[in-house]
């Protein structure tokens, strides 16, 4: 089993490639093909260190007996004009459909000889293969070659011999107190003050921007409020309006940065005429009983208000501390092995990266038709997971490390523990496939961890809480 992308918000699934790698698999039964076996014949040839080329010859007998069968049974139910269901004449069903009919047997037949020859010498093909006639065909045959690619033979690399920083970070009071302290600035109250504006204060302002002393779109605005210090606004915005008290106003230059969102006002200077209406400041609610109730808890005690925030930061310790050991032992892992990737795989990832670069775009209002997103830009990232995304596969399969039912269901509470019903979460992940899938990779991912981890040179590194935070 390859493992495919887990979870964005527990990092680091991104060392995986985005869908799983799996060898190319004919489907037998489509467009209606018959079981009957046809004479056929397979060659292989090595045309490359992965490259191979299977040559095939088919019995052209084969093909027209299966073309009579299918027009035999299209003609009981195809309905013409001037004729009753299933009483047109053989002939004309045949000059109607018998070019479809025929490339659709032609296609199934070489399908099936490539899904044959592909098992008879127990090759597992890495993407499609290129299926292109022969010139050279025999009478009463006709010859196809098949390029395509196989997976490389890879060798794990033995932990012991490999080299791991794992992430650890503790939560303490100082950690609360602080996660306390934003709680409470998220519902403060505001009250007008008559005193210059300062870091903290949100004050509320009248301006107008201009260059060359005209203004410009965007650059006006009555009754702004904004908080002083939070870094919403330009440098110099906030800076020409510190200090100012209500009733205040002031010209200030205002220089827009290079790669400013605005390509009008990028890398130009404005200026601004300020006017300062109100100067708030903040009044935080006590610690106490009401605030605890507003927190959700019902009995108002801060003792158990404060034990739930604790639980809370360290659920997101212990997920950002796991993605980050995560990402050290994937990086140790791609260092210690070297071998050939399949071009095929890497190139649908590249394109498959491209495509989200693409949405991403996209659904942040980008207008991307005149924007180029090459796939050849996202090589080295598709090398790197189509690299980790095999060796992991290969890791999984050797040590039996998939995800056990008791490990999926451990790992959907966990996350479920986040939310206000975590039994209606659980629910809802057992009843979306894609979701489950999802939580099934991230559960054989953390599985690989370990397995590393308990055999490899293991070094602890303390981050402080604000550090891991920080790293995003």
């Amino acid at each position: 089993m390859i493992v495919a992308r887990a979870r964005a918000d527990t990092a680091p699934g991104e060392e995986f490639p985005g869908r799983a790698v799996r060898p190319f698999q004919y489907n037998a039964q489509a467009s209606g093909r018959s079981d009957k076996t046809t004479d056929m014949a397979t060659q292989l040839e090595n045309t490359g260190n992965l490259e191979r080329k299977l040559s095939m010859t088919i019995a052209m007998a084969d093909v027209d007996r299966e073309v009579d069968q299918r027009l035999r049974k299209l003609a009981r139910t195809v309905k013409m004009a001037g004729f009753r269901p299933g009483k047109v004449p053989l002939k004309i069903v045949a000059q109607g459909y018998g070019g479809q009919v025929r490339a659709e047997v032609l296609g199934d037949i070489v399908g099936k000889t490539f899904s044959d020859g592909i098992a008879e010498h127990s090759l597992r093909v890495a993407g499609e293969p290129s299926i292109a006639p022969r010139e050279d065909s025999a009478e009463g045959e006709l010859a196809f070659d098949a390029t395509f690619e196989v997976y490389p033979e890879i060798e794990p690399p033995q932990r012991e011999a490999l080299e791991v920083e794992r992430v650890v970070c503790e939560v303490g009071e100082a950690e609360i107190d602080r996660t306390l302290e934003i709680l409470r600035k998220q519902r403060a109250t505001w009250k007008e003050v008559d005193r210059a504006a300062a870091d903290g204060d949100r004050v509320t302002i009248d301006f107008v921007g201009k260059i060359d002393d005209t203004a410009f779109e965007g650059g006006t605005a009555e009754g702004f409020s904004f908080v002083l210090g939070e870094g919403r606004m330009l440098a110099d915005f906030e800076s020409a309006v510190s200090g100012m008290k209500a009733g205040e106003s002031r010209t200030s230059p205002v220089a827009f940065p290079e790669d400013y969102g605005s390509k009008e006002l990028a890398g130009k200077t404005a200026s601004f005429e300020i006017t300062c209406t109100k100067v708030e400041e903040p009044e935080l609610p006590a610690v106490d009983a009401d605030f605890a109730r507003a927190l959700g808890q019902a009995d108002g005690d801060v003792a158990a208000m404060r034990e739930d925030i604790r639980r809370n930061l360290e659920r997101e310790v212990t997920q950002r501390v796991r993605g980050r050991t995560k990402s050290n032992v994937m990086e140790a892992l791609a260092k210690a092995s070297d071998f050939e990737l399949p071009k095929a795989l890497v190139r649908g990832e590249s394109e498959a990266l491209a495509e989200r670069a693409r949405n991403d775009l996209a659904a942040r209002g980008v207008d991307v038709k005149d924007i180029p997103v090459p796939a050849d830009a996202f090589a080295e990232q598709a090398e790197r997971r189509v690299r980790l995304g095999l060796l992991v596969g290969e890791i999984v399969r050797r040590e039996k490390l998939q995800a056990k039912p008791d490990q999926i269901r451990a790992q959907i509470e966990e996350f479920a523990q986040a939310y206000e019903n975590p039994a209606e979460v659980v629910r809802h992940y057992f009843s979306d496939r894609e979701r489950l899938g999802e939580v099934e990779a991230l559960v054989i991912e953390q599985n690989v961890v370990d397995w590393v981890l308990a055999g490899a040179k293991v070094s602890d590194k303390a981050l402080s809480f604000d550090e891991l935070m920080a790293a995003g």
